[in-house]
């Protein structure tokens, strides 16, 4: 019975996923979208004042490794689980020295800890071997990180360094690009490659962050909340969403 439950349960959130995806925006011409996209910025801005990681950290080092833990996982598990990772693993040279059995138990509850786990004293090795034990403050050297990919470098280097080299593409942003009608594409490489071409320069440090709180607070995955959303009428998705949630046809 229960198990009976838990797969009608996964198939209506399936399908529900189904709707939400194809009442998605097409994507304008180039120029309306980059005159669009600086009106949301320009309101999410206001809405966002203080954009930025919901990840702690108090160095580049501690955020690369909550950022590789946040993968498949909340930010908020990740706050609860590092304050005592970094107190046990105070240095890079410390994680290095990390057993992996131990550290698959100390962040079992992020979800995946077996492959977090090896990247993790992975890239402190490298770390200490080729660096010096900093991390690097370039995509170039970041991506060659193990369990580094450009999303993982972006955050690091927005937050930890300042430094846009592009735009981070979660869960949050990869959902939202699609229903702003801002990309018509689903592997997050592409939508970064979009959304780098419409988006101002000056703005790629805090996009991503902008797009996940507004993410989370209005534009959600399985409900989204289209009549409180600031941004409605920049939304090609806003009358069909409404529809859809409202039961109307």
């Amino acid at each position: 019975m229960v198990q009976g439950k838990k797969e009608r349960v996964k198939e209506k959130s399936k399908q529900a996923r189904k709707r939400l995806s194809s009442a998605g925006a097409v994507p304008g011409d180039l120029e309306e979208r980059k005159k669009r996209i600086k009106e949301i910025i320009k309101i999410l801005r206001k809405e966002y004042p203080q954009p930025k990681t919901a990840l702690n950290y108090r160095t580049p080092f501690e955020l690369l490794v909550a950022t590789i833990l946040a993968a498949q996982c909340t930010d908020e598990r990740v706050n609860k689980v590092t304050p005592g990772l970094f107190q046990k693993y105070p240095t890079v040279e410390a994680m290095a020295r990390a057993r992996q059995e131990e550290l698959e138990n100390d962040i079992r509850s992020t979800g995946f800890f077996r492959n977090k786990a090896r990247n993790i004293i992975g890239l402190a090795n490298k770390l200490v071997s080729e660096y010096g034990g900093k991390v690097p403050d370039t995509m170039e050297e970041l991506v060659k990180l193990p369990g580094v990919a450009r999303k993982t470098a972006n955050i690091v280097l927005s937050s930890a360094f300042r430094k846009a080299e592009g735009i981070a593409v979660d869960t949050h942003v990869r959902r939202l690009s699609e229903r702003l009608g801002l990309s018509r594409q689903s592997d997050p490489d592409k939508i970064e490659r979009d959304l780098m071409e419409i988006v101002p320069r000056e703005d790629w440090l805090d996009f991503n962050f902008l797009l996940v709180d507004h993410g989370r607070k209005v534009c959600q995955a399985r409900k989204p909340l289209c009549p409180q959303c600031v941004i409605k009428h920049l939304c090609p998705s806003f009358e069909k969403f409404s529809r859809l949630f409202s039961g109307r046809k």
